[in-house]
C-alpha cells in the first residue's frame, strides 16, 4: 500500500484498502472556516445536539479576519456561540491567522493523520505526511454528528523533482511549471506523492507552498515522506505523539513523472488560470497596481524573509501598493523579532491583518476593473481579487517583492545576487 492508503486503513479501522474501493474513516482533526456557516445549519438539520469529538474539532476566523459587513460579523458571532455551546475550545478567532498555518504553527497537522478542513487548499498538510483534504458543509457537519466520514480511495501520482534550483526560483516556481505541463485536471481526485532528491533543499515552507498548489490540479490529498527536515519541525514545536507510515517497496503509481528542475526559471501564471503557466520573463516589464504578498500559499516567515532582502533600504514604486498579509500571528510575531515587517513597512508596504485578506475576493485589498496585481496566492480566477474584468498573475513571493520594487513584473534573481553579493562585502 501507499502511505496515503495506510494512514486510510488506520482510520477506517481495515488492514489493508485499496484505489478506488468506499471506506468509512474515523477523523483525526475537522475544520470549519467563517465561509461556512452552512455547517452549523446542516448539523442542526441533521438532528445534531452535541458534536461527536469537540477536542477534534476547529474553527478559524480567517477568510472574514476582521468582518467587514454586518454578514460576516453575524457568521462570527454564531460560530463563536457555536463553540461555547458545543464545548469546543480550538476557536481560532480573528486575531490568529490562515486555517494550514495555525495548524502547523500550533502542531495540530501531523504525519499520518486524516485531516478535513472547509477548505479546499487542505492539501497544503502533506507536507506533514498527513492525508489532508478540504470538503464542503454537508460531510463537515456529518463528521460534527459522527466523527466520520466516507472516502473513496485515490490512486496515487508520483512526481519525482531531482536537480539543483536557480538563485530567484522556488517551489513556487516549481509548482507552477508542473501545473502548466500537466494542466489543470490532471490529477482530480488523485493522491500527488512528491518525492526526488530536490526536497532535501526544501523548507517545510516550501513543502507547504508545494503541496497547497496541488488542489490547483484537481488533487484529493497530497503527500510527502516525513523525514529530517519534517522531524526537525515537528520537535521544534515540541510535537511528539504521531504515526509515520511509509509507502511499500512494489507500490504501483498510476502515474510516475520526473521533473528535473536544474533549468528552471522563475514561472507565472497569467489570467485567467492557473495552467496558463510561462517563464515570467514572457511578462518581464508588464506594469502592476498591486502586488500581493501572504496567505496560506506565500505568508510565512521565509517569504516575508526574501520580500525584506529584496526591500531593504528601498522604497517600493509610486505607483504600486504592496500588501503584506502574514499567514498567522505567530509568523507576524517572529517576522517583527527578526526585523523583516519593519523593513517592509518602511519600503513603503500596508501590512495587512493575518488571515486571508484579498486572496478570495472579499475585504483588505481588493482591486478594481482594469488593475493588474501580481500575488504570492494561489488563484487568478476572474473576480477572484476584486473586478471581473481586473487582471491578476501567480507567481513566487520574491518575484512579488521585486514587481512591488519597481511596478513592474521583474525578475528577482538579480535582486537576490546583488544584494548577497553586498552582505558580503559589508560584512
Amino acid at each position: 500500500m501507499h502511505a496515503l492508503e495506510k494512514i486510510l486503513a488506520k482510520a477506517a479501522n481495515k488492514e489493508s484498502v485499496s484505489a478506488g474501493e468506499i471506506v468509512n474513516c474515523q477523523i483525526d482533526m475537522a475544520g470549519i472556516n467563517d465561509l461556512y456557516l452552512q455547517t452549523i445549519r446542516s448539523f442542526y438539520e441533521m438532528d445534531g445536539e452535541k458534536v461527536y469529538a469537540p477536542d477534534k474539532t476547529i474553527v478559524f476566523l480567517d477568510h472574514y479576519a476582521p468582518a467587514s459587513t454586518v454578514m460576516q460579523a453575524d457568521n462570527q458571532k454564531q460560530f463563536r456561540e457555536f463553540c461555547r455551546e458545543q464545548g469546543i475550545d480550538k476557536l481560532m478567532d480573528i486575531n490568529q491567522g490562515v486555517c494550514h498555518q495555525i495548524m502547523a504553527d500550533k502542531g495540530f497537522s501531523k504525519p499520518g493523520q486524516l485531516i478535513v478542513i472547509t477548505d479546499s487548499h487542505t492539501t497544503t498538510h502533506g507536507a506533514f505526511g498527513a492525508f489532508g483534504t478540504g470538503v464542503g458543509a454537508t460531510d463537515l457537519a456529518i463528521i460534527l454528528r459522527t466523527g466520520s466520514l466516507w472516502f473513496r480511495v485515490p490512486e496515487v501520482i508520483r512526481i519525482n523533482l531531482e536537480g539543483q534550483l536557480r538563485p530567484g526560483v522556488y517551489a513556487k516556481d516549481v509548482i507552477l511549471s508542473i501545473i502548466g505541463k500537466l494542466g489543470s485536471d490532471y490529477a482530480v481526485y488523485k493522491g500527488v506523492d512528491f518525492t526526488g532528491t530536490l526536497l532535501k533543499q526544501f523548507s517545510i515552507s516550501e513543502r507547504m507552498a508545494l503541496c497547497n498548489m496541488t488542489t490547483e490540479m484537481g488533487a484529493k490529498t497530497c503527500y510527502i515522506q516525513p523525514d529530517e527536515v519534517t522531524f526537525a519541525f515537528l520537535e521544534g514545536n515540541k510535537v511528539t505523539d504521531y504515526e509515520v507510515f511509509e509507502t511499500d517497496s512494489d507500490f504501483q503509481y498510476s502515474a510516475d513523472l520526473t521533473f528535473d528542475v536544474t533549468d528552471l526559471y522563475p514561472q507565472i501564471a497569467a489570467p485567467h488560470s492557473v495552467d496558463n503557466v510561462f517563464p515570467l520573463s514572457d511578462y518581464e516589464g508588464e506594469a502592476v497596481h498591486q502586488a500581493f504578498l501572504g496567505t496560506c500559499t506565500g505568508g510565512r516567515v521565509e517569504d516575508l524573509a526574501v520580500a525584506a532582502h529584496i526591500l531593504k533600504d528601498s522604497k517600493i514604486n509610486p505607483l504600486t501598493r504592496f500588501l503584506v498579509v502574514p499567514a498567522s500571528s505567530q509568523v507576524l510575531m517572529e517576522a517583527m523579532e527578526k526585523g523583516y515587517i519593519q523593513t517592509l513597512v518602511e519600503a513603503g508596504a500596508t501590512l495587512v491583518t493575518p488571515g486571508c485578506a484579498a486572496c478570495l475576493g472579499t475585504h483588505e485589498g481588493m482591486i478594481a476593473e482594469g488593475e493588474v496585481c501580481i500575488t504570492a496566492s494561489n488563484r487568478n480566477f476572474p473576480g477572484r481579487m476584486g473586478h471581473g474584468k481586473a487582471e491578476i498573475f501567480l507567481a513566487s513571493p520574491a518575484s512579488v517583492a521585486a514587481a512591488a520594487l519597481n511596478g513592474y513584473i521583474t525578475d528577482p534573481a538579480r535582486y537576490l545576487i546583488e544584494r548577497e553579493g553586498q552582505d558580503e562585502k559589508n560584512s
